[in-house]
């Protein structure tokens, strides 16, 4: 259940894995457009799948994990209902592709159908939810990356080591029959534009991008270097690759892809360095730790790094498109500002009593998921989520009350 609080604002100051992305007809994966319904005579609504309903708004739920005792919940954001799901001993991670979360422990990786997605087609979008499932086991838990989109989802070993699974096999329970990827690569393996791409290392120089088809088959390879690579993330404008002197763009056009490096523009040292990207699905601005009291701020679009000096940083994210960038300071309140000018625009009151210090990266330090209306921040040792409203001054819209500790937080439906 949920109760709802409005908070006081300390100051009155006028205060976006990816989107998932289904291209139409001539643009679906094979395989994926094999298994599932699309448009037709019939009528059936492109991204339907048996079981489902479309809904005429987004159906964001919340899936929640508490590494302590390995429990996990379900927030239904549209009717405040919290659904019990398996519990996982283990638990060390919590990761998502807008519809499946990927529930990681020592062992391996267990997959939760969190019943929402969205199938975006650029001038139209469909909205869907179905019933919360458990689907089964992946292999590889701690160090495994997993990025998916709507035709696959893919895992990659902490050897570098990469299998594909076909999106409309894990919707069927189907998940002991993946792709193996040749080779070994030098960071996950990232779902775009029905390809994947990768980087591959080349010894003691810079890993170089290549992309595949989803067979693993080798289909470009754009000109490009990416030292020490660290963080990803897709956007509208292609893939970023965190990089030691910046960001790598990786771009399709009419089936030619190109890379393109987004510099720092100054030697940043390693501890400032963007390792870790946040951002609303669908935005081409990205946030990421840019040392202890900063963050940086990625315009994808204008090629651009902005640094904003803030507290102490717990937690950042932003919705781009005018929007303020959110920080979770270590004094428990979050902090918005203007992310072209780094002025501090509003804050609320201390919502986290007990905050884990800086960002580190730790499984268990609180985070920001965003979509297109809300903020969603979650306080494990309050035991609650707040819902905030990031264009009226960092409102605190709803808080959600629940039976277990929430350290680890992902939104789909998005």
């Amino acid at each position: 259940m949920f109760v709802r609080r409005e908070v006081t604002f300390l100051v009155p100051a006028l205060l976006s894995v990816a989107l998932l992305t289904a291209g139409c007809a001539g643009r679906e994966d094979a395989r994926s457009s094999a298994e599932s319904p699309s448009s037709s005579a019939t009528g059936t609504p492109h991204g339907y799948v048996e079981g489902a309903t479309e809904s005429a708004e987004q159906q964001s739920r919340l899936l929640l994990g508490d590494p302590a005792t390995g429990d996990t919940r379900v927030l239904d954001l549209i009717t405040g209902e919290i659904h019990a799901t398996a519990r996982r001993a283990g638990l060390t991670a919590l990761t998502t592709d807008g519809r499946f979360g990927y529930v990681q422990g020592a062992d391996g990786t267990h997959v939760l159908d969190g019943g929402a997605w969205t199938v975006d087609h650029g001038d139209h979008v469909h909205y869907y939810r179905a019933q919360i499932k458990e689907v089964g086991e992946l292999p590889g838990g701690s160090g495994t990356s997993l990025r998916g989109d709507a035709g696959v989802t893919v895992t990659t070993a902490a050897d570098g080591k990469a299998a594909v699974h076909v999106r409309a096999d894990l919707e069927k329970g189907l998940l002991d029959a993946p792709d193996r990827l040749p080779g070994t690569y030098a960071g996950p393996v990232v779902p775009y534009a029905e390809h994947l791409v990768a980087l591959v290392p080349d010894g003691d120089a810079p890993a170089k991008v290549v992309v595949l088809d989803r067979s693993g088959k080798p289909v470009a390879a754009p000109e490009s270097e990416c030292e020490d690579p660290g963080g990803d993330a897709v956007t509208r404008r292609g893939v970023v690759l965190g990089c030691t002197d910046g960001a790598l763009l990786v771009r399709e056009d009419g089936g030619t892809f190109t890379a393109e490096k987004i510099p720092y523009g100054e030697q940043v040292p390693r501890a400032r360095r963007a390792a870790e990207f946040q951002h609303r699905p669908g935005s081409s601005t990205l946030t990421a730790s840019a040392g202890e009291n900063a963050v940086w701020v990625l315009d994808v679009t204008e090629k651009t790094w902005t640094r904003v000096e803030t507290g102490p940083v717990v937690a950042a994210n932003t919705a781009g498109e005018g929007s303020p960038l959110m920080v979770l300071e270590t004094d428990g309140a979050l902090h918005g500002y203007d992310p072209s000018t780094g002025r501090e625009i509003a804050v609320t009151e201390r919502l986290l009593r007990n905050v884990p210090g800086t960002a580190t990266g730790g499984a268990a330090a609180p985070v920001i998921e965003v979509d297109r209306n809300r903020a969603y921040l979650n306080d494990p040792e309050g035991r609650r989520v707040y819902e905030i409203d990031y264009n009226d001054e960092l409102r605190v819209a709803r808080t959600f009350d629940l039976d277990v500790r929430p350290s680890l937080m992902v939104e789909t439906g998005r």
